[in-house]
């Protein structure tokens, strides 16, 4: 072989596996995940998002880094910390629900989104379908329309004489219409008759209890949203103070001295929110990823706040709750 070939050949060789070995020592890109939340930060929620990333094998700050921000109950922040979240590059944003979500999609339609709640994803323009959401948001729907007649149901069972209930609600809230026809349905039904009051920010708190016991209601009943859930330690004090029997979405109340709470298992749809962002990290397209509904619901009684108001919860009733609050 000609000398000047052999000297050509080798020294392609050698840039090749030089190369080679540079590029093999080049540390991959860890990906960053952007986690915001409008209230402050609920430790089991962002836990069960930790642990579904721990069971599909990530491990944070090893393989992937989470940036964890608050909104610490001040919508008015939400914009400037999505607008961090973007600059500092993140590859996907979990968003806690529909404010957050609404600000990351104004912030961005290039970074993916993934919500781990949201009552009406179609209504409030984040995705064209449920099956197939055609742009840069995806992730979990909590909207159940069952849910507010089964809470009525329920409450019926724990105060039988129940005729006059008090609901609670925010009407500009997604999904409240929906969830208020489907408690009105059941009162129906049931023989209740209902009393809705529009909780539209914090000061209505008072205000709302002042016309619950004006209105003689007996029990009390609450559809959601983050006004109400900003506030729900005054809501629960009210209720208790008032001596009425009470129904709310999320087990938080009743852990904070709250009667009952019946619905979406919240916590699960954060860990099965880790699903998604695995997905899109894998290359998938958010617009391809149909929004999934709740699959897991949990029954909560705090047995403190029953005795408080002088009332019985049947043992019928105790032996379907997941969890009794002694």
């Amino acid at each position: 072989m000609n000398t000047r070939i052999l000297v050509f050949f080798c020294l392609l060789i050698t840039v090749l596996l030089i190369t080679g070995f540079a590029q093999a020592q080049q540390p991959k890109k860890v990906p960053r995940i952007g986690y915001l939340s409008s209230v402050s930060v609920e430790l089991a929620r962002i836990e069960a998002f930790r642990q579904g990333l721990r069971d599909l094998g990530y491990v944070e700050d090893k393989n992937i880094l989470i940036e964890v921000r608050s909104g610490e109950g001040k919508p008015d922040l939400l914009a400037s910390l999505m607008a961090e979240l973007v600059r500092l590059k993140v590859d996907v944003i979990v968003s806690t629900g529909s404010p957050v979500t609404r600000a990351a999609r104004e912030a961005t339609s290039t970074i993916p989104i993934v919500m781990t709640q949201d009552p009406d994803p179609i209504g409030n323009g984040f995705v064209a379908s449920l099956a197939r959401p055609g742009g840069n948001i995806t992730g979990l729907s909590n909207l159940n329309r069952e849910l507010g007649g089964k809470r009525l149901e329920v409450l019926k069972e724990v105060v039988p004489k129940l005729s006059h209930l008090a609901v609670l609600g925010t009407s500009t809230f997604p999904g409240n219409t929906q969830n208020l026809k489907e408690t009105e349905r059941a009162g129906e039904v049931l023989g209740v008759k209902l009393q809705y009051i529009d909780v539209l920010d914090r000061q209505n708190t008072e205000t709302a209890f002042r016309s619950v016991v004006k209105g003689h209601a007996e029990a009390i009943l609450t559809l959601g949203g983050p006004v109400l859930n900003n506030q729900r330690t005054r809501v629960v004090e009210l209720a208790a103070k008032n001596r009425l029997a009470a129904m709310y979405t999320i087990r938080e109340y009743v852990e904070g001295g709250g009667l009952m709470s019946y619905g979406v298992s919240v916590t699960d749809l954060d860990r099965r929110a880790a699903i998604y962002v695995d997905k899109i990290l894998k290359g998938a397209k958010p617009a391809e990823l149909p929004v999934e509904q709740p699959t897991k619901f949990e029954f909560v009684i705090n047995l403190k706040a029953a005795k408080q108001i002088g009332l019985t919860i049947p043992p019928n009733v105790l032996a379907r709750a997941d969890k009794v609050i002694k």
